[in-house]
């Protein structure tokens, strides 16, 4: 056997050794922590990542009209609303670390293009997924689905999608629109794809059924050719409502996101493709 000498120095230096082995993992692992929490699903979490919007917050990412968001929570993966382009969709997506295996659940909000226009060449790439779609849908959608494999279930009132993830249910008269509640610790969070029904209305909808307050209203505001003075008045009325954050994109209109950013101030999100928001999961 052969022996070696320990001096001081090489003690010493050792230990400097171990603590900087030490020290990069602990690093790295923040590191892949901070990556999964933008695009996995994180223990006692839920993120919410806008994969398909015009506005735009990641220059890495193809904007396009329509919006499309994905819940990620502790139990399932849902995909709210497609875009209108399926090869937009699945390349922002894929650049954002999102595989369309991972999808559980798809929820189309209604039947404008630039919402359910990605829907097809999603299902080509995961047919084995539930599509929440609303009822008033054409049979071809729903014949269209079965064709991948896919399994459809309509929506017609207030019903529950999966954990603490709810529907509002068919809202509005001549355009048919369901929305997004998740019941967070945080409070209600509320997703709308281009909110026809009109947000006060979607908004009084989600309080009344669950009977809590409204952490986050997110999604399209379908605001966009509204007057000044009306805007101010909705946004007077979120403030009545208690909605403690907003985050509009996709149809809201740029004077509608300045003026809510005006109000709102730190509790304005910007949004559009690219931007992961995380709450704490019920």
């Amino acid at each position: 056997m052969i022996g070696i000498r320990v001096t001081g120095k090489s003690r010493i230096l050792s230990f400097l050794i171990i603590g900087l082995i030490i020290l990069g993992i602990l690093i790295g692992g923040h590191k892949c922590e901070k990556v999964l929490g933008a695009t996995g699903t994180v223990k006692g979490k839920i993120s919410i990542a806008i994969v398909y919007d015009n506005y735009n917050v990641n220059p890495n990412l193809i904007s396009s009209w329509g919006f499309g968001c994905i819940i990620r929570t502790p139990n399932k993966d849902i995909l709210f609303d497609t875009g209108g382009d399926s090869s937009i969709l699945l390349s922002n997506m894929d650049k954002m670390g999102i595989d369309p295996k991972d999808i559980d659940i798809v929820v189309i909000s209604h039947i404008h293009g630039d919402h359910v226009g990605g829907l097809n060449g999603f299902l080509e790439k995961n047919g084995n997924v539930k599509v929440y779609i609303p009822s008033s849908f054409p049979d071809s959608i729903r014949e269209k689905i079965k064709s991948y494999g896919a399994k459809y279930f309509n929506v017609k009132d207030f019903m529950r999608i999966s954990d603490d993830i709810y529907t509002t249910g068919e809202m509005g008269t001549w355009i048919k629109e369901q929305s997004l509640i998740l019941d967070t610790r945080e409070g209600l969070v509320i997703i709308t794809g281009c909110a026809h029904p009109g947000v006060i209305n979607i908004a009084k909808k989600a309080k009344q059924i669950l009977h809590k307050k409204i952490y986050l209203f997110m999604g399209g505001f379908h605001l966009f050719h509204t007057s000044e003075s009306e805007l101010k008045s909705i946004i007077k009325g979120f403030r009545n409502l208690g909605i403690k954050k907003v985050a509009p994109s996709h149809c809201s209109g740029d004077r509608c996101r300045e003026l809510f950013k005006e109000e709102y101030k730190e509790d304005y999100i910007d949004s559009g493709v690219g931007k992961i928001i995380t709450v704490p999961a019920k």
